[in-house]
């Protein structure tokens, strides 16, 4: 057995008994010289860390089928993290060094679906999955859960846990019934050191929240998600009390104290940072959910006055996060004496052969799915001008949306409403081509694993929610010049949150005031009528609150879809073997100053 791996004792059946003990052989210590008073006894580690994997094991872009490039030249995968790794391991000791994960794992890539739903782990005699092929083979010693964890299922969630070699952590993920950890909540690993007395690390693992309002459909009765700081105030005491000299909490949650989910849940998304300043006791945070960078952050906790270290790593193992401890022998006890964060780019490195070698099938098999030929296209789609203009692809999703939706409901109560539909740019190098359409090509349009609903909404309410999305762009006066690249995401709103709404006629003046936007808002000619009722097909994202849009999270619901919208699209290219922008193609909004297109 390789000397990182741990042997874990305890489980989510368990949690009292909860450690996972872990020995490492750490570098000598400095030996007293001479005479004079004994110098201190000094120990020194690592804890690596990496988040938001997202299925990605290889430097490869399944959507466009090459490697992976983007403006800033990252690269992506566990192969690079691999490498990484195996340098810091050579550098500080193996047994030296602990490696986590914030959560996030399972889902992303078209490798990731294709063992979730294609070839998938759950049945008999099924496959590994890949993330957790390389995980093990790394050598990773916790993970947090992440909310995509939950996108599947949990009887997927289950078996990857299953297969994993090392214990996926959440001490905020109940059992709806008995409120008992549903996951482990920590680990406990043990670093030996030449001084005779062992260093104790906890690993307290918390997830986000949103779960029960993102995965409502594969939670709800099954698991309850309370807050991180208060599950980390139960949970951190206790730690110290089992002797843990080091408490790391792994939080797939972001730092910046906000969340997208308004009042629909009393709990807060962001809550890394609260979590270090209210919760005394913990040392460092390695961060996750967010998808930024922060090489280190020092939040200085209330009670103690102490700061807390912590480090987010960018997404999909383009950064591997390294915190460094030294500790001091005091009074009977290991002392934290200094924390620093740090993040390595895995653009340095070269792929690990072993990590490549391990998963080549793996890759291929996925790669000749992604490339099957489903379809034909007349004309060259892209979202590359998507977020500020009304483009064909998006009417592509909207009209794929709205026709299912008026299938679903054909025949029914309310069979006879105007269909709408909102689709956002989830990518802005998504693109169809004129010719052969693959899966790949259609999976582009929606990298989430979103399922298509139906809500009942009114005019009023419709304007509303279309005010809200306006908000993303920059104010803009009118005259001043336009820079597409500082247009959007205004107030940091990313793409995904900011919706074109098919169906409706409007324009969105830039030039005024966010709130006071939506200009000529009509229906089939006419001025929206405020009390006319509308269907709106839109995804559950959406619907279960994320973004926090107006009232359609309490909107009633009319029909719901367990298939990915991405699958849908796939199946209606297949159905109609020609896409024909002609047919759905329309320019149904703008933007404007003053009554003047912007383009």
């Amino acid at each position: 057995m390789p000397l990182n791996r741990r042997t874990f004792l305890g489980s989510s059946a368990a949690v009292g008994a909860g450690a996972a003990l872990s020995a490492g052989v750490a570098v000598p210590a400095q030996a007293a010289q001479g005479r004079g008073p004994r110098p201190a006894k000094r120990y020194s580690f690592t804890v690596m860390g990496t988040t938001d994997l997202h299925g990605n094991v290889f430097n490869w872009d399944y959507f466009t089928d090459k490697e992976f490039d983007d403006k800033a030249h990252n690269d992506v995968g566990l192969a690079k993290i691999s490498t990484l790794v195996s340098q810091v391991r050579e550098a500080k000791g193996r047994g030296n060094t602990l490696l986590i994960d914030a959560g996030d794992t399972i889902q992303g890539t078209q490798l990731s679906y294709y063992y979730a739903k294609v070839d998938p782990i759950t049945q008999v005699g099924g496959p590994v999955h890949p993330m957790a092929q390389a995980m093990n083979a790394i050598g990773y010693d916790a993970a947090a859960l992440g909310n995509h964890e939950f996108n599947y299922g949990i009887p997927v969630l289950r078996k990857f846990e299953e297969q994993c070699d090392f214990p996926l952590l959440g001490a905020n993920a109940l059992d709806a019934t008995t409120l008992r950890p549903a996951f482990a909540p920590y680990s406990i690993h043990r670093l030996r050191t030449p001084c005779g007395r062992d260093v104790k690390v906890a690993i307290l693992g918390l997830t986000n929240p949103g779960i029960a309002i993102w995965d409502k459909a594969n939670v709800t009765g099954k698991m309850v998600f309370p807050g991180l700081e208060e599950q980390a105030a139960k949970w951190v005491p206790k730690l110290r009390s089992m002797g843990a000299d080091v408490v790391v909490v792994s939080a797939h949650s972001g730092s910046s104290g906000t969340s997208s989910y308004g009042d629909q849940l009393p709990y807060v998304e962001n809550a890394a940072g609260l979590v270090a300043e209210q919760v005394p006791g913990i040392d460092a945070i390695l961060v996750g959910h967010a998808h930024t960078e922060i090489p280190e952050y020092r939040v200085r906790n209330k009670e103690t006055g102490k700061d807390v270290v912590l480090s987010e790593p960018l997404k999909w193992g383009q950064r591997l996060t390294l915190f460094d401890f030294d500790l001091v022998w005091e009074k009977g006890r290991w002392v934290v004496e200094k924390v620093g964060a740090q993040v390595l780019n895995s653009n340095t490195v070269a792929e690990d052969p072993a990590i490549t070698k391990l998963l080549g099938d793996e890759h291929s098999e996925v790669v000749a799915y992604v490339n099957q030929v489903i379809g034909s296209s007349t004309a060259a789609m892209t979202t590359a001008e998507a977020p500020w203009k009304d483009e064909p692809i998006i009417d592509l999703i909207n009209h794929v949306q709205a026709e299912t939706v008026r299938g679903a409901l054909a025949g029914g109560a309310y069979a006879a409403l105007p269909v709408l539909s909102q689709a956002s740019c989830f990518s802005r190098t998504a693109r169809i081509p004129s010719g052969e359409v693959t899966i790949k090509d259609a999976a582009g349009l929606y990298p989430f694993e979103n399922t298509l609903e139906a809500r009942l909404m009114t005019g009023a309410q419709l304007r509303e929610y279309l005010e809200y999305s306006a908000r993303y762009y920059v104010r803009t006066a009118a005259g001043a010049p336009v820079d597409t690249a500082k247009l959007t995401n205004a107030d940091g709103t990313p793409d995904y949150n900011y919706d074109a709404v098919s169906g409706l006629s409007y324009e969105i003046d830039i030039a005024k005031p966010a709130g006071s936007r939506i200009v000529g808002l009509s229906f089939q000619g006419r001025p929206l009528d405020p009390a006319a009722q509308f269907v709106l097909a839109v995804n559950n994202y959406r619907a279960s609150g994320g973004g926090a849009f107006p009232h359609v999270a309490k909107a009633q619901q009319l029909w719901a879809n367990s298939d990915e919208i991405r699958n849908t699209i796939i199946q209606w290219v297949k159905a109609k073997g020609t896409v024909d922008p002609g047919q759905f193609a329309s320019v149904d909004w703008k933007l404007t100053r003053d009554g003047v297109p912007v383009f």
